[in-house]
């Protein structure tokens, strides 16, 4: 359904416009009906491009130039991860209600220096965690919620790739900038975690970089206060990807196997079309039907949070709780210990 709210439609304006910005952002904004109406990029192949996808376009050189001469409705901050904080405040001064890609910050007193900026300007903040809304997720959340695994004593999350020769680009070079898979795919495994089985009490991590300048092989192990276990991982030197997602319950699994990125043998144990992911029992094995809902359903809810008052789609806590959870990895990862998160209070920006 294309939100027209009160005959408005709602209009973003994009910091950045390379892979996040382009491939991620864009086609969701389009779905869900809304309109870019202006994109801050230096880079002249980025202007063309957004000037042929979104005709009409301003293309600012800088993000006070695009405060300075447009208001669109929402500011979605796309730029790389270390000016995550530095953009996103701009526009929170601004008065513009911000999305920011995930993560919020490099790390938690970043994140919760933004969510403080929010609160104390009262304008709305929300972080672009897209990936609640894959059909995975979302399916897994009713099997939980209808109770059909019983007590559920651990969740696995891989997203493992073949990519024995990295891409060259910032994500796999920029050490101590937002590079690496902690910070990258991290984020999305860690809130996914949280959603389904709450806080998290305890964190074990391995970190290592193998093909990169920085972390390319991630496993972190999630103690959360309802008991159950997280291990999650990410990873780019893995030739046979494990299944995705397994969650073991009381009553029985629930079972994705293989990854969008896995080879072809994989792909055959996969259910067919409108189901996603299956109920194992053993040698019992039913698919399960896929959950109503899609990725462009989070620039729906941006829409009605933003024209309508409606609920922030994701609670910017929940993204300063994910960045302390991530800050927890690299100090277990340092020392060898399980390490506490530290607690996710307001911290004052700078």
């Amino acid at each position: 359904m294309t939100p027209h709210h009160a005959g408005r439609t709602l209009t973003a304006g994009l910091v950045g416009y390379g892979m996040a910005g382009r491939q991620f952002h864009t086609p969701l904004l389009r779905e869900a009906g809304c309109r870019v109406t202006d994109v801050v990029t230096t880079d002249p192949g980025r202007r063309a491009a957004a000037e042929a996808d979104w005709p009409g376009v301003s293309v600012h050189p800088d993000l006070t130039a695009l405060l300075e001469g447009s208001r669109p409705d929402v500011l979605v901050v796309a730029s790389p991860t270390g000016r995550h904080v530095e953009h996103a405040l701009a526009g929170l001064d601004a008065g513009i209600p911000v999305v920011v890609d995930k993560p919020l910050a490099l790390d938690h007193a970043g994140a919760a220096a933004v969510a403080g900026r929010a609160e104390a300007t009262g304008t709305p903040l929300t972080v672009f965690q897209n990936r609640r809304w894959d059909a995975e997720q979302l399916t897994l959340a009713r099997v939980l919620a209808e109770g059909r695994l019983g007590d559920v004593h651990r969740f696995e999350r891989r997203w493992e790739r073949w990519r024995p020769v990295p891409k060259n680009r910032w994500r796999e070079n920029a050490v101590g900038a937002g590079g690496g898979l902690l910070l990258d795919l991290g984020p999305h495994l860690v809130d996914a975690a949280m959603q389904l089985f709450g806080p998290v009490t305890g964190v074990r991590a391995e970190l290592r970089a193998l093909t990169t300048p920085t972390e390319d092989d991630v496993f972190l192990a999630l103690d959360h206060a309802s008991g159950t276990i997280s291990h999650l991982w990410a990873a780019s030197l893995v030739g046979a990807p494990g299944p995705r997602t397994r969650v073991l319950g009381s009553a029985g699994a629930f079972l994705v196997p293989g990854h969008e990125d896995s080879p072809g043998p994989f792909d055959v144990l996969a259910p067919g079309d409108g189901t996603t992911g299956w109920l194992v029992r053993g040698a019992e094995s039913t698919p399960v039907p896929t959950a109503a809902g899609g990725p462009a359903d989070f620039y729906r809810d941006v829409a009605r949070w933003i024209l309508d008052g409606g609920a922030a789609p994701v609670d910017p806590a929940d993204a300063v709780a994910t960045a302390a959870v991530l800050d927890a990895a690299r100090r277990s990862a340092a020392t060898g210990a399980r390490e506490a998160p530290a607690a996710s209070g307001r911290v004052d920006g700078p």
